[in-house]
């Protein structure tokens, strides 16, 4: 365990008004967290003890995990998340016809961006960096924060690590004016491809209500997919199922992750079945089989009111006469309203067929640091270089009177 800030003093009495900052506390291992973490996680999934042992067991083999405890006194009023990601590991850029100059861009990438610490969570869209008590002042947690983010760098210097980026992610426009303040002055705003969210209309009480919204050319894609799926069998799969069927998972996920532009990490063959044994019925996973061949496979993650999807995968061939993606966009929608969720997050890739099923982009913004002070004068540049651009357009499926 890393020695607890200057400021932590546990003989302290708890002091509401106290006009002290506030500290921090970095921990290691999930079975260290303080006893009432949870509470504070009550409304986000991916700061609860539980998911946060998936990511103790079943992260990245090029990621490595630290929690962090925001205490007023001895008071806990914060909770928060970092990923220390090793780029040099994985072959970053997957689908290399959709990159220009890529020798270049691995240079660039190995010598100045590669070892980075994200403060949030690099596997999903969404705030998910941080929860904080009603009563805690969220300009001292963010200051506080920021002292976790340059301890953490010092911790990785000591082991001989550089860490070349610190980026704090994903805020919507009002969260990220919270960042308005000293500690983050220097550094560069960025957004990158927006997060994908359906809002899950009350007077949808089934798919064929969602369908019913659609313009005529949407019904009539709705129509087409689904027509295109008979014959291939949907079903949700136990522990035991996911365990038995781990190679077949890992492969068909790996031919979806290996065509993205961009990949920062890849996951571990037992992350699926890792998740289920720590968030049971809240993660959920669907094969698509064609008698007893697995051609596909999607995961949703239940947080709160919203369901998140997560990874997938899928037969390129299959996907293409059976339509799969959309199809699974469908059956995730049709889960969403069936269970009686406000919202179906859909993430940031695929960003067309998205907005085809009723999705909106919604922007996300980070905040983005480099160590080398000469070259943060000139991260602008450098980042919008080294991003992969994607072109899309926006599509409206929905009727005007909806």
């Amino acid at each position: 365990m890393t020695q607890a800030h200057k400021w932590f003093n546990p003989t302290c009495s708890p002091n509401k008004t106290s006009n002290l900052p506030y500290s921090h506390h970095i921990y290691i291992h999930t079975h260290e967290l303080p006893e009432d973490w949870d509470i504070l996680a009550k409304n986000n999934i991916f700061l609860s003890r539980k998911y946060l042992e998936v990511l103790e067991e079943a992260a990245p083999s090029n990621m490595k995990c630290h929690f962090i405890g925001i205490f007023d006194e001895t008071e806990l009023v914060g909770i928060a998340i970092s990923q220390y990601l090793d780029l040099n590991n994985i072959d970053c850029y997957g689908n290399k016809r959709q990159v220009n100059n890529i020798s270049l861009k691995n240079f660039l990438f190995r010598k100045f961006a590669s070892r980075i610490l994200v403060i949030g969570n690099n596997m999903l869209s969404g705030q998910h960096a941080f929860e904080m008590s009603e009563t805690a002042s969220q300009s001292k947690l963010l200051v506080a924060l920021n002292h976790a983010a340059i301890e953490l760098k010092s911790m990785f210097k000591k082991k001989g690590t550089d860490i070349h980026l610190t980026i704090f992610k994903d805020f919507i426009a009002t969260e990220i004016e919270n960042f308005s303040m000293e500690a983050y002055a220097a550094d560069l705003k960025f957004s990158v491809q927006p997060n994908m969210v359906l809002e899950i209309r009350k007077e949808w009480k089934s798919e064929l209500d969602y369908a019913s919204a659609f313009t005529k050319k949407y019904r009539a894609q709705h129509k087409r997919g689904r027509s295109k799926c008979i014959g291939v069998e949907k079903r949700e799969m136990t522990l035991e199922e996911i365990i038995s069927r781990e190679k077949d998972l890992e492969e068909l996920y790996l031919h979806v992750a290996g065509n993205a532009p961009f990949n920062t990490f890849y996951l571990p063959r037992h992350h699926f079945s890792t998740f289920k044994k720590k968030l049971s019925s809240n993660f959920l996973l669907f094969g698509y089989f064609i008698g007893e061949e697995m051609i596909g496979f999607k995961t949703m993650i239940n947080n709160g009111d919203a369901l998140d999807s997560y990874f997938l995968g899928y037969d390129d061939s299959m996907q293409k006469e059976k339509m799969l993606y959309l199809n699974m966009l469908y059956d995730m929608t049709g889960h969403a309203i069936q269970q009686g969720f406000c919202k179906m997050i859909f993430g940031r890739t695929a960003l067309e067929i998205k907005s085809s099923i009723g999705a909106k982009p919604e922007k996300m913004i980070g905040i983005m640091r480099h160590s080398n002070k000469s070259i943060n004068r000139f991260l602008p540049f450098f980042f919008n270089y080294l991003e992969p651009k994607t072109v899309w357009q926006e599509r409206s499926p929905f009727r005007a009177s909806w």
